[in-house]
């Protein structure tokens, strides 16, 4: 059965909602959207999200831990066979709101929210303990698996517009993009490198800042990592970039993958 995934960080989805969000959910074609930084509990993304969930959208969400920080949700047409909120059931990340995994009958969805880091610092160790988790799981997943989201981490040189002014930042550390090499060669397939294999991009985070929007001064940090079994079936990729910068409804854009 072909099915369509979509990801996106909505920075806020009680602000996203009021900004175009809810009419983005009402005329994509997507089967299932993998939400990151809802910054909201149950209550309020419900909420939030209520027409579009009157309309037949199913919500799994996981609850941020810190008050305004991550959550991350899934969005789907039909209900999930079963829902898994954390990386690991005893992890200091479980109750984060950092990761959702969503099993449907073809294929088993995750939605993944990684640490902004900051390069020398406590926050850039706990982004790496989180990243070895997420690696063990990523490393137990058999089938049609689709780990989607905001990874927070430019791979290559590439995936991001100003990559010789950020080397030694957070998002481009030579140990960030080793763990996306180790992913990528354990048989992780990055879908929209694959199905966009020449040129820079397609960039998915402009900064608020200054015309880094307008000049496509971007980051690709919105990926959609597939189990070979599900990368086998992508046929189409798009990051669904606004048309002006007044239309954007959050600073990133959705990555959307059909797949066969």
């Amino acid at each position: 059965m072909p099915y369509i995934v979509s990801t996106v960080n909505v920075n806020g989805v009680r602000a996203a909602a009021g900004k175009g969000l809810l009419p983005w959910l009402a005329r994509t074609e997507a089967d299932i959207v993998c939400l990151q930084e809802t910054r909201a509990d149950d209550a309020q993304i419900a909420a939030a999200l209520a027409p579009a969930l009157a309309e037949g959208w199913v919500l799994a969400h996981a609850e941020p831990g810190v008050k305004g920080r991550a959550g991350v949700g899934v969005l789907s047409r039909r209900p999930a066979k079963s829902v898994r909120i954390g990386v690991e059931p005893a992890s200091e990340f479980v109750g984060a709101g950092r990761y959702i995994e969503v099993e449907f009958d073809e294929v088993t969805v995750a939605s993944v929210y990684v640490h902004t880091g900051e390069a020398d610092t406590p926050r850039q160790d706990e982004k790496y303990r989180f990243l070895d988790e997420l690696a063990t799981r990523m490393s137990t997943r058999t089938g049609a698996f689709v780990i989607a989201g905001d990874w927070n981490i430019a791979h290559t040189e590439r995936d991001l517009k100003n990559w010789k002014g950020n080397l030694k930042k957070s998002g481009f550390l030579p140990a960030e993009r080793a763990w996306v090499d180790r992913q990528l060669a354990s048989g992780y397939v990055d879908v929209v490198r694959k199905l966009h294999p020449e040129g820079d991009g397609p960039f998915s985070w402009w900064s608020y800042r200054g015309r880094a929007f307008d000049n496509d001064t971007g980051w690709r940090i919105d990926y959609q990592l597939a189990t070979p079994e599900a990368a086998e079936r992508a046929k189409q990729a798009v990051v669904e970039r606004a048309a002006t910068y007044a239309e954007r409804w959050s600073d990133h854009a959705p990555v959307t993958v059909q797949y066969r």
